[in-house]
């Protein structure tokens, strides 16, 4: 797969399992810098073989003093290349590096008043934009107790001693609190100096590259073959379709699974916008009947989703079964829908129909290439999707819209 020349050097974001992480990856590209999200058990080589310009480290559920508790390759920290750690990636900076993290009993939720202190020659780099006391949003129980040998805090709060800390001569920060949140006050600039300072980033990426990336690299990846995606209604795969067929125009077929649970007059909304606006050829699938049979007296919502979900999918095998053609197959998800059904560092919030409970057959691939939400979505709203469908809303079980493809092969 092609990379544009503007993500030659991303700030790659390590997940330790955050529900914010996929938001500090959208922060940073915000700022106009290229970011991406590795899983936590990327080794130190793998991540200099990427030649980051900074590295991000989330945070998570877990306690760092815990067994079994996500840990970083000790020896990215001596890679050189600039580290932030935010609340667990901060402990774990701490934790890893010589310094103390207690249990102190209390811990700190919402919004908190952090002090910046002076314990330095100079005041922080990442706190120049911010005034000496300001409102974070905090969500941790444990603390940093004392800073590692060769670090400095460079701030407080009533009940963590150590809310920053860092060692600029080695590039590395760490904050208890959540810059990425609208929450804390001038979070964003507190990223965008670790960024454009810490870093040397320049802020050259932009959002509109990402449809012409995506475009050529679907392009390359399916060549002459043909491909199947299934609709649900939803922003998340109208617009992976819509880049897909971009990409490859009469070679794609959708498959509408119509679940019945869409607004009134939504489903002729999606056929017509795709066979009359963008000549798609599609597969309309009525299946209101089977979706509510499947639904009927079944009150707890996670029953629903796993529903949902495994229904969604055996309606599109079935249609698919008739496209025998087909190798490659696309699927619109977005990245919080995976967190929010749980992963091996992430507690399950709610399942999603096409993460969490489905089971697709062994005729399908699962290896499937993604454009999260917040990389795509506000270009591909205005690029390939049209506004009344990219403003749809989604059935039971579905989260917050998102512009998400992946085209992955089919086996045999």
């Amino acid at each position: 797969m092609t990379v544009p020349d503007n993500t030659a050097s991303p700030v790659l974001v390590i997940d330790f399992g955050a529900q914010y992480a996929q938001l500090i990856a959208r922060r940073v590209r915000e700022a106009h810098v290229y970011s991406e999200i590795v899983p936590h058990t990327v080794t130190a080589s793998e991540l200099a073989a990427r030649r980051p310009a900074g590295i991000v480290l989330s945070g998570g559920p877990k306690s760092v003093n815990v067994a079994g508790a996500p840990l970083l390759d000790p020896d990215v920290y001596e890679l050189g290349i600039p580290v932030l750690g935010i609340c667990y990636g901060a402990q774990l900076i701490a934790r890893q590096l010589g310094g103390v993290v207690d249990g102190n009993g209390k811990g700190e939720y919402g919004r908190t008043s952090v002090t910046l202190t002076s314990d330095g020659p100079a005041p922080s780099v990442l706190f120049g934009a911010v005034p000496p006391v300001f409102d974070v949003w905090m969500s941790h129980f444990d603390a940093i107790a004392e800073a590692p040998p060769g670090f400095r805090s460079t701030a407080l709060t009533a009940d963590a001693p150590v809310a920053a800390l860092e060692d600029p001569s080695r590039g590395i920060f760490g904050v208890q609190f959540h810059p990425e949140v609208v929450h804390t006050h001038g979070g964003q600039a507190i990223l965008k100096a670790f960024l454009y300072d810490v870093c040397g980033c320049r802020p050259a990426w932009t959002m509109t590259s990402v449809i012409e990336a995506s475009v050529e690299a679907i392009r390359e990846q399916v060549r002459s073959e043909r491909v199947i995606c299934g609709l649900s209604g939803g922003v998340d795969s109208a617009v992976a379709a819509a880049l897909v067929h971009k990409a490859i125009g009469s070679q794609l077929t959708c498959v509408f699974v119509d679940t019945g649970l869409l607004r009134a007059g939504e489903a002729d909304q999606v056929e017509a916008t795709f066979r009359e606006q963008f000549n798609v050829d599609l597969v309309h699938v009525k299946a209101a009947d089977r979706f509510l049979g499947a639904l009927d007296d079944i009150v707890d919502p996670e029953r629903k989703r796993k529903i949902i979900g495994e229904t969604f999918i055996r309606v599109f095998e079935e249609a698919a079964s008739d496209l025998g053609d087909a190798r490659f197959l696309v699927q619109g998800t977005l990245y919080p829908d995976i967190i929010e059904s749980g992963t091996k560092d992430a507690a399950k919030i709610k399942s999603h129909h096409n993460v969490g409970g489905t089971t697709c057959s062994s005729s399908w691939s699962s290896r499937c290439a993604t454009c999260s939400r917040t990389k795509c979505e506000p270009s591909a709203r205005s690029s390939v999707c049209p506004r009344r469908s990219c403003g749809a809303s989604h059935f039971l079980g579905r989260a917050w819209p998102c512009a998400s493809s992946g085209a992955s092969p089919r086996s045999g």
